[in-house]
């Protein structure tokens, strides 16, 4: 990646909405030739897709847990299991495999702390190889993005 594709990627993570127009002003490049590098760098895997941030008062999942999760054993066939449940799972937004004393760390949302408690159950019952977990609800947002620095020059 050029210094121009790393202008491009820093704009877009700040707003991927952002026209190769609008990019103009922040990349000294054309239109056309933005266009290009962005269809060069999702070919690539540079960017690795588009997505919307929902606000989650709005759509109903306005608590979010940090979740640490021990396993029983790390047999890479049960590990292979669990991460494809937790990788399925729509509650969880994100999923870390994390040295220490947990194994994973997680961040799920729910509307209220009864779904919460009724998805760790389901977790629990569904993935016999997790031991315990260690729940902590967030009291509010600091910081949230996925925004990975980007030097631009």
């Amino acid at each position: 990646m050029d210094r121009y594709d790393r202008q491009i990627l820093a704009a877009l993570q700040v707003n991927a909405d952002r026209t190769a127009e609008q990019l103009t002003e922040h990349v000294a490049l054309s239109a056309s030739a933005i266009q290009r590098r962005i269809r060069h760098m999702k070919k690539t895997g540079a960017i690795e897709r588009v997505v919307a941030l929902a606000n989650a008062r709005q759509v109903g999942a306005p608590l979010h847990f940090v979740v640490s999760l021990q396993v029983e054993r790390e047999r890479p066939e049960l590990l292979s299991q669990l991460r494809r449940w937790l990788s399925n799972a729509p509650q969880i937004q994100q999923a870390y495999y994390v040295t220490g004393e947990a194994d994973f760390i997680l961040v799920v949302t729910a509307p209220d702390a009864e779904s919460y408690d009724a998805f760790m159950a389901r977790l629990m019952a569904e993935n016999a190889n997790v031991h315990r977990f260690l729940t902590n609800l967030t009291l509010g947002v600091v910081k949230r993005g996925l925004e990975l620095p980007i030097e631009t020059e």
